[in-house]
């Protein structure tokens, strides 16, 4: 059958503990609502609670369980399958829609929602598994209360419409305690809004759980584990630095050493660690924040990211005077760090004398294992002139259940590419060389490329999802 064409409108009809119980999709049609069901039998009665719930003429039209099922957990998300929440599609006159929407948000394991306003309407988007999800649909007069309530909870200027702003919300509920960062962008039609929910729960992060491999994870334990020097972690926004750098942090944290950090934002609180919020407006910056740190008689520096020259040049005179340093930095590569930090005007001597370890990470979404098809493979599936490391015959496609909200993932898993700093390394970053890709597949180095190619391979993920990586070769 063809797609249903469904307004959110149409949708915010009933909440979703209401549309899993009754096992309906709502669409209003000529006047009155046409209700989808699978139910074959009590209609009549689900239609007078319907009509008297709704307010107006209902009728039924049945269709099959599967398809059913499958717009349920499309449009109605739920926490697990066992146990319906009342979020669902919200009138925007709720008092407690922004509470709500984060709720849900967090027990969905989102990472951002997005509060957007266009010319004749306003919509909510949330980030699951690296991809953005619209959820809900608002009224464009009910739009600004919405946001005011955000700017009041974080503490910012409700008056102030054209200048972007940024707060925090320390959010708390029943069954949540987390922090919020809130970051406001005046566009054509009104303020655009992004909500970064933030995990201050390290317990369950661990260095065994993130996706290194035995060899990859032992070369990672070698460069951290040493007492001084800098290890550096790469890759975009979004691709798991921030997680990898706290796994290492907890790792470490130990009573005879005292570990500080320089953070935007504190992502997670760790006891024992000395966590310092980045503030720019009133000058504490990276740099600045770094001086200090020298004076505080560190044994461990992280530092959030290194974004220019000076946090750069600091973090290589912490690492020379005896300190052990972690950050992040935006390059393609782990080898690109090198370059990176060479072109912002680190001598090669220094940087040879203290760079450990340097990471490229990214995230890659997992196959759902309940509803994962196997088919044929084409090579015409693989990037122009890519060589695969072994012959594939077949490999995983995503399909999409009801345990996956019918996206076909669940879950991601990092990749990474690791270079131990060695002394051929170390004199070839001396005379400023680049060309070391041979010497490191030589070592048994697995690239990005690589290592993205064997979750491909073994069944984990699909090739769209890799195929970004196969261009690292």
């Amino acid at each position: 059958m063809e797609e249903l064409q469904l307004d959110l409108a149409d949708l915010k009809l009933v909440n979703a503990q209401q549309a899993w119980h009754y096992r309906i999709i709502p669409q209003r049609l000529n006047g009155h609502v046409l209700c989808y069901t699978d139910r074959e039998t009590g209609q009549q009665q689900v239609v007078e609670e319907l009509e008297m719930l709704i307010g107006t003429e209902v009728a039924m039209e049945t269709l099959p369980q599967a398809i059913i099922t499958k717009y349920l957990n499309k449009h109605y998300l739920r926490e697990d399958v066992d146990r319906p929440t009342t979020a669902g599609q919200y009138l925007g006159g709720s008092a407690d829609f922004l509470s709500d929407l984060i709720g849900e948000a967090r027990r969905l394991k989102s990472s951002d929602i997005h509060l957007e306003v266009y010319e004749d309407r306003c919509r909510v988007r949330i980030r699951i598994d690296g991809q953005m999800i619209e959820r809900y649909k608002l009224e464009k007069m009910e739009y600004p209360a919405v946001i005011n309530k955000i700017k009041i909870l974080s503490g910012l200027d409700i008056a102030e419409k054209r200048l972007p702003q940024d707060g925090r919300i320390n959010f708390e509920s029943d069954q949540h305690k987390f922090d919020i960062r809130v970051s406001i962008l005046p566009t054509l039609h009104g303020e655009k809004v992004v909500l970064r929910l933030l995990n201050n729960d390290a317990t369950n992060i661990s260095l065994d759980t993130l996706g290194f491999s035995p060899s990859d994870l032992q070369h990672y334990l070698d460069g951290v584990k040493r007492p001084n020097g800098i290890v550096l972690i790469s890759g975009p926004t979004g691709s798991g630095k921030t997680t990898t750098l706290y796994a290492t942090l907890k790792l470490l944290n130990k009573e005879t050493r005292n570990i500080l950090t320089i953070e935007d934002p504190i992502e997670y609180t760790l006891e024992g660690i000395n966590q310092v919020q980045l503030k720019e407006s009133i000058g504490l910056t990276f740099a600045s924040a770094l001086r200090t740190f020298l004076r505080q008689d560190p044994d461990i520096i992280m530092v959030g990211e290194i974004r220019d020259v000076d946090t750069a040049a600091m973090a290589i005179r912490a690492a020379l005077t005896g300190h052990l340093v972690l950050s992040t930095i935006h390059t393609n590569s782990a080898w690109g760090t090198v370059s990176r930090l060479i072109d912002m005007g680190i001598p090669p001597f220094l940087l040879a004398n203290t760079l450990n370890t340097t990471i490229a990470q990214r995230l890659v979404r997992l196959l759902c294992p309940e509803c994962k098809e196997e088919a044929t493979f084409s090579s015409t599936l693989y990037p122009r002139n890519f060589v695969p490391y072994r012959p594939i015959d077949s490999h995983y496609v995503a399909k999409g259940c009801d345990k996956c909200h019918h996206t076909g993932y669940r879950g991601r898993a990092a990749v990474y590419e690791i270079i131990s700093i060695d002394q051929f390394l170390a004199d070839k970053i001396k005379q400023n060389e680049h060309d070391v890709q041979l010497y490191l597949r030589e070592q048994g180095i697995k690239s990005l490329a690589e290592n993205a190619f064997s979750l491909f391979a073994d069944g984990r993920t699909s090739i769209e999802e890799i195929y970004p990586l196969l261009f690292s070769f």
